[in-house]
């Protein structure tokens, strides 16, 4: 087996970074985010059979949880927290988890991430069972809080997938189904806020998109479960029934009003 290497803190490829000018530094970060999203098509096998066991364990009765630290929670917790107002569903069926809690959301709490016996103690305050699926995100792939959380999940017989971005990282070892993405060193050395937090979204967004549509989520390409909070969301619903019935947006508006959501004014209408 090959030696470890932490591709995420190798050296940059562009040097005296203080001497560019704006322009080029645009252009650097730029090309390297083009490579970036080039080496998630280089996993997408890997990124559908994670996503294929998601959908499994949802349809039957279990949730999804992300755990991370530092910026690979932050975007754990932000996927987990856009799935209730986007897709209509409970706020448990995806749930993030940030070493430090909530607190480490707007504040870097460093040390949190360290401990290996945490991320346990924060899952099973959620009642995380074997019904359940667990996606570790660490950019190093060596983060104890999120290597120690999949560890005690594989050994209490519950499904674990991940994003990396060092192959043959400590975490893939506790993963079911891990995904190992090589974006290469960053524009500035170390800082994995950059390409590999890039690519987490996307995988993110990927993972949580697909598993709703397969959930029925989605009709068509609309959101018709999406909460309405606002008004910019309530003339979107009103422009989808408008194009589903083929009615005016004065009658959409009303309908809406009188069922409270896209999904129910289209079965209620298609049904009379």
């Amino acid at each position: 087996m090959s030696e470890f290497v932490k591709i995420t803190e190798q050296d940059s490829n562009h040097t005296d970074l203080e001497h560019k000018s704006v322009d080029q530094l645009v252009k650097g970060i730029h090309q390297e985010d083009l490579f970036a999203v080039s080496a998630v098509g280089q996993v997408l096998k890997h990124i559908v059979r994670l996503i294929e066991v998601v959908v499994l364990r949802l349809k039957n009765g279990g949730r999804l949880f992300y755990v991370g630290a530092g910026t690979s929670g932050r975007l754990g917790v932000l996927d987990a927290s856009e799935c209730p107002p986007t897709y209509g569903v409970s706020s448990d069926l995806v749930v993030g988890i940030i070493a430090g809690g909530d607190f480490a959301l707007r504040n870097s709490i460093e040390h949190s991430e360290d401990d290996t016996t945490q991320c346990w103690k924060d899952l099973s305050e959620h009642g995380i069972s074997a019904q359940d699926i667990v996606i570790g995100i660490a950019a190093s792939g060596t983060t104890p809080y999120v290597v120690g959380g999949l560890r005690d999940c594989q050994e209490n017989g519950i499904t674990t997938g991940c994003i990396t971005c060092n192959p043959g990282a400590p975490i893939t070892q506790f993963s079911d189904y891990p995904i190992e993405i090589v974006v290469g060193p960053e524009f500035v050395t170390g800082s994995s806020r950059m390409k590999a937090g890039t690519v987490q979204k996307l995988i993110l967004n990927m993972i949580s998109t697909s598993t709703m549509i397969q959930l029925g989520h989605i009709k068509g390409n609309k959101m018709v479960d999406m909460k309405l909070a606002n008004q910019k969301l309530k003339e979107r619903a009103i422009g989808i029934i408008v194009n589903e019935l083929n009615i005016s947006s004065e009658k959409a508006r009303n309908l809406l009003t009188e069922y409270g959501g896209i999904r129910q004014v289209l079965q209620a209408i298609k049904s009379s």
